[in-house]
């Protein structure tokens, strides 16, 4: 358990740092298909593989529970992810209406609403995955809400490295790229008909001890029938 609470703090710790220092190789994309190491550890959502594309695959995440920060303002990703999980790992160290402790889980996901300008702030909301012990009857805590997903489709880009605010922008552009001209694509587009710029999520696996083999995500959901 004291090995539990080290990882619980070093997340926190990465997060809240004031540098955002990428010193390790590993940026580029990974090979997709790629099981994030962290989730042999702690608990993950679970999903199914249905497509692997160039550059790309496709999940179905089972439903689930999620705890969410309120839309934060910023023009920064790191700096409005760091904000949003100082508000979540409160609230699974028992800053809850509870009080109650809930087990670390991953992976961290940041929801993007990208600006219209380049010097706009853009909206994000960061979320925590509920452990199944607790989906049914989780917690209130203070500023959060709960999000439930039903069954849901997901395209899935990985890559590797600390994820600094210039990779989010690249690596999502970099996913759509992939997807363009698919069976999936047209269900994407209309998922999110209606965004501007289109909403995406980073997922965040890893703790700062671990420097190789780091697994970061971007999601887009939509719908499919």
């Amino acid at each position: 358990m004291a090995a539990f609470d080290l990882f619980k703090l070093s997340f926190l710790l990465n997060l809240l740092s004031s540098s955002n220092l990428n010193l390790w190789a590993g940026n580029e994309a990974g090979p997709v298909g790629v099981f994030p190491p962290t989730c042999n550890r702690i608990e993950c959502p679970s999903y199914d593989v249905v497509h692997t594309g160039n550059g790309f695959e496709i999940r179905r995440y089972n439903s689930s529970m999620w705890m969410s920060t309120k839309p934060i303002d910023d023009v920064s990703f790191v700096s409005a992810t760091r904000t949003g999980f100082r508000q979540l790992f409160d609230y699974i160290q028992g800053k809850n209406d509870n009080q109650q402790k809930i087990e670390m889980t991953g992976p961290v996901i940041t929801e993007v609403k990208p600006s219209d300008g380049p010097f706009c702030a853009s909206s994000f909301s960061v979320s925590f995955y509920v452990p199944k012990e607790n989906q049914q009857n989780p917690p209130s805590g203070k500023g959060l809400h709960l999000q439930k997903w039903g069954v849901t489709y997901v395209a899935v880009r990985q890559f590797g490295g600390f994820v600094a605010d210039e990779d989010v922008g690249e690596e999502a552009a970099a996913l759509y790229a992939s997807v363009a001209g698919t069976v999936w694509s047209d269900a994407i587009e209309k998922s999110h008909a209606g965004d501007g710029a289109t909403d995406y999520i980073v997922a965040q696996y890893n703790s700062p001890f671990e420097f190789r083999n780091r697994v970061n995500e971007i999601w887009l959901t939509f719908d499919w029938e």
